[in-house]
């Protein structure tokens, strides 16, 4: 949220944009747990008028992100708790939507797409076990291959061609990506085989969409969003850093 401003949005979209900027703020650490703000204090943060940000509030306090302490005060939950649990399974359940829908929809050049993709996170992850194995540094090329699967997911969501439920996916989503980013990278830096149990699933995934087979499509995402989610919330959170750039 630093150096975030709102001004000049359409009026229909500040709360949007308020949630947003104060949810990444949140699961970045920007704001710390247990941290008190204030509706006129984010407001002055964002450069917008105090009543999208009390919408934006009452939003994460369903989400269970904010508590509230006075009228016009809240504090950050404790990160961790039931209630971002809870915000995984919507968000694993909505992703998995998405890849139905995607098994429904997707065209030829769209999935022609997705193969390109992985072909280039394949050859990314040889050259990453390469450097790996010669004990040159990874960061740069992590993040690459990191990029590269982002844009995979991104190509699923445009094939869903349901512009709500991609809205609804990206409202409820645990982390942002750049903390997703810079959780994933720490993590495959310490341990090289993280989350490669679960890479192979990609392309079972596209098979699933040329297949036309929605079912297939949403249970490999659910299982692969949900250990995904799982192995990022169990593990330590930090002070946010600046992502290593590709």
């Amino acid at each position: 949220m630093a150096d975030e401003t709102l001004r000049g949005r359409t009026a229909d979209t500040l709360a949007d944009r308020a949630y947003r900027a104060i949810r990444d703020a949140i699961t970045i650490g920007e704001l710390r747990p247990g941290q008190k703000v204030t509706e006129r204090g984010l407001a002055e943060r964002l450069s917008v008028s105090p009543t999208p940000v009390r919408e934006a509030i009452r939003r994460l306090e369903q989400d269970g992100l904010l508590e509230r302490t006075g009228p016009r005060t809240v504090q950050v939950a404790t990160f961790g708790d039931v209630a971002i649990q809870d915000l995984a399974e919507v968000e694993v359940a909505l992703r998995g939507m998405v890849a139905r829908f995607a098994a429904r929809h997707a065209s030829p050049e769209q999935l022609d797409q997705l193969d390109a993709v992985l072909d280039e996170a394949d050859d990314l992850l040889i050259l990453i076990k390469q450097r790996q194995k010669a004990g040159q540094e990874l960061s740069r090329h992590l993040g690459r291959l990191l990029d590269a699967m982002q844009r995979f997911n991104e190509v699923v969501e445009s094939c869903a061609g349901n512009p709500v439920l991609v809205r609804l996916l990206d409202q409820t989503r645990v982390f942002s990506w750049p903390e997703r980013r810079a959780r994933l990278i720490e993590r495959i830096s310490h341990d090289a085989e993280f989350g490669l149990h679960r890479y192979t699933s990609h392309r079972a995934l596209v098979r699933a969409l040329r297949a036309r087979d929605p079912a297939a499509a949403e249970a490999l995402v659910i299982e692969d969003a949900r250990g995904g989610l799982g192995d990022l919330l169990a593990a330590p959170t930090t002070p946010a850093t600046a992502p290593a750039q590709p």
